[in-house]
C-alpha cells in the first residue's frame, strides 16, 4: 500500500497512513488566550472548541494514533495556571480517542508535569522521531538524522501563510501548507553523512492548529525571516516550495508567486535589522 499523506480538507490537520493510521495536528499553543490576557485581549479559553474538532475528525478518519508534532502548550519559560488545569485536562481526552505521541516543540518545556495520570502518551526527543516510517521533528532544532532516512519528514514551527495585497494596499493572508524538501549539501554538521542512507525525503510543512497563533508569509519571507535552524539556513529548499491552501487549492511555486503583482516585496530581517 505505502504511505499515504493526506491533509483533511478546509481543516489544519493530517491523516497519514502506512500499517496505521495517524492523524497530525501541530501547535496548538494550549494557553495562548493567558498570554493574550496579559497584553489586553480577553478570549475565554479555545480549549473545548479544540477537542470538538478533533472529535470531528476522529468522526471522519477512525486513526489509531495522534501525532503533536510540537507547541501543545503556549507559555515559556513559565507555565500558566491556564496550562496546569487545560493541558493534562485536553491530553487525557486525546487519550481516550487513541495513543498520543508529542514531539516536544520550543514552547513545550516542563510538558512532562502536565502528563495525566492515564499514560497512554509518549513523548519523544524534541530533535524528532521515525514514526511508522515517517519522520516528525517541531522545527527548532535541527532533526535526528535518523529523519533523513525516511521518504517523508513533517515539520510545523513557522506557521505557514501567505499573503496578496491589491493595488489598494489591502492585504489577504490565507492559512497554507508547504511542501518542499531538504538541501542535502547544506547538512554539513552531520559527519559522516554521505555514509548514511539519504531518501531524499518529501518535506510536509504544517499549519498552525490554533488560529490565534498568526503565521509567517512565505510568499514574503526569504530565509532570514523563518524560524528554526533548518528553515534559516538553506537546508530547506524554499524557492522551490510548493504551496497549497487548506481548501486543497494549488497556488504553484513559491518563486514564481512571488513574482505576483500582488505579493508585496519586503527586505529581509538582514536588512531590516541592519537599518535599525
Amino acid at each position: 500500500m505505502g504511505i499515504k499523506i493526506t491533509p483533511i480538507i478546509d481543516q489544519p490537520a493530517l491523516i497519514v497512513s502506512n500499517t496505521e493510521k495517524a492523524l497530525v495536528i501541530a501547535d496548538i499553543h494550549l494557553g495562548i488566550e493567558w498570554d493574550l490576557y496579559k497584553s489586553g485581549i480577553s478570549i475565554p479559553s479555545q480549549t473545548e472548541k479544540h477537542l470538538e474538532k478533533i472529535k470531528e475528525y476522529f468522526k471522519q478518519s477512525s486513526p489509531d494514533r495522534i501525532i503533536l508534532p510540537g507547541d501543545v502548550k503556549h507559555n515559556v519559560p513559565r507555565t500558566s495556571w491556564q496550562e496546569k488545569n487545560e493541558v493534562p485536562y485536553f491530553l487525557e481526552a486525546l487519550t481516550e480517542l487513541a495513543h498520543v505521541d508529542i514531539i516536544p516543540g520550543n514552547h513545550d518545556s516542563g510538558i512532562e508535569s502536565l502528563l495525566p495520570e492515564n499514560r497512554n502518551i509518549k513523548v519523544h526527543s524534541s530533535r524528532g522521531a521515525v514514526l511508522d516510517n515517517v519522520g516528525y521533528f517541531h522545527g527548532h532544532t535541527w532533526p535526528d538524522r535518523e529523519l533523513l532516512k525516511a521518504e517523508y519528514v513533517i515539520t510545523a514551527h513557522n506557521h505557514p501563510t501567505v499573503r496578496f495585497t491589491d493595488s489598494l494596499g489591502y492585504p489577504t493572508t490565507e492559512t497554507s501548507w508547504i511542501r518542499s524538501r531538504f538541501n542535502f549539501n547544506e547538512f554539513s554538521n552531520y559527519q559522516d553523512l554521505d555514509a548514511e542512507p539519504w531518501n531524499n525525503p518529501r518535506v510536509f510543512v504544517m499549519p498552525a492548529f490554533n488560529e490565534l497563533c498568526g503565521g509567517i508569509a512565505f510568499n514574503e519571507s526569504s530565509h532570514e525571516d523563518l524560524l528554526g535552524p533548518v528553515f534559516s539556513t538553506k537546508a530547506f529548499e524554499l524557492d522551490e516550495s510548493e504551496v497549497y491552501l487548506l481548501d486543497g487549492m494549488y497556488l504553484g511555486i513559491l518563486k514564481n508567486i512571488r513574482k505576483s503583482s500582488m505579493t508585496r516585496k519586503r527586505s529581509s530581517r538582514k536588512i531590516r535589522n541592519k537599518k535599525k
